[in-house]
């Protein structure tokens, strides 16, 4: 299960690298019926949360839980829970996966890891937005000293494809390492990459099917379409890090494998 070293040359080139079809039909659904209860459960959740408004779009904060909801004016409809292991035990036991663990530990750069953070997108038919292209690392960097070594890995719940907006990332964008962001003068623009410092024309889209990983380097350039299509496309995000460190919401320790 450990990274080969084709797949490291691969990673350290492009600043990601792809399994395909890691993870069985039925394990699938397992995943899918989760993400619903988890998502179930935020929605209930949100009703008592604190609610703040950023650049138009609605987020509501449940202790260290953060549902944000899609910006159409009014929605109901949910974009984004994170961390959201908390809200499904079968969420909770796929962080200790070794098809995850062992290959993180490559990626990482040790053998002992933790739990950053994760997070569950999504993008449901007809109405997932897309999400502009931005690194993870600015948004961490404030909150730890060692974003270089926050490793993503996408877990793919549906097939993605183009027309349903999949992932996509913009090759080799993270030898640059962090940054800057857009100064345009919106609350969250600064957490965008400046489109002047990368080449839109070297991204690649993510088209997997259910049941792939994706991993992903923190300063990649990443970002997604709008989900056109009449089929959804749900992925959990995780990211791990050195044993010891706390975690991005919680603070708690959490150690994994």
């Amino acid at each position: 299960m450990r990274l080969t070293r084709t797949e490291q040359a691969s990673y350290a080139t492009d600043g990601f690298l792809v399994r395909t079809a890691v993870f069985a039909g039925a394990e699938v659904e397992l995943l899918r019926n989760a993400v619903e209860r988890a998502a179930e459960r935020a929605a209930k959740l949100a009703a008592t949360g604190r609610t703040y408004i950023l650049d138009g779009k609605r987020f509501v904060d449940i202790d260290h839980v953060t549902v944000q909801f899609e910006p159409e004016p009014g929605s109901e409809t949910i974009r984004v829970v994170e961390p959201v292991h908390e809200l499904d035990d079968e969420l909770g036991r796929l962080l200790e996966d070794p098809r995850i663990v062992e290959p993180m530990r490559d990626l990482v750069g040790a053998e002992e890891i933790a739990l950053w953070t994760n997070k569950l997108n999504l993008k449901r038919p007809r109405e997932g937005s897309g999400f502009g292209w931005h690194q993870d690392s600015p948004y961490w960097i404030h909150d730890c000293n060692h974003v270089d070594q926050l490793p993503n890995v996408l877990v793919a719940l549906d097939d993605a494809t183009e027309d349903n907006g999949c992932f996509r990332v913009i090759r080799g964008s993270h030898q640059q390492g962090c940054l800057a962001g857009r100064d345009d003068g919106t609350q969250l623009g600064g957490f965008y990459t400046n489109p002047a410092l990368f080449d839109e024309s070297d991204q690649v889209p993510m088209i997997v099917p259910a049941g792939s990983l994706v991993f992903f380097n923190p300063h990649a350039v990443h970002g997604s379409f709008p989900n056109d299509s009449d089929r959804p496309r749900r992925a959990l995000v995780l990211t791990y890090q050195p044993a010891g460190y706390p975690t991005l919401k919680s603070k708690q320790v959490h150690n994994v494998g």
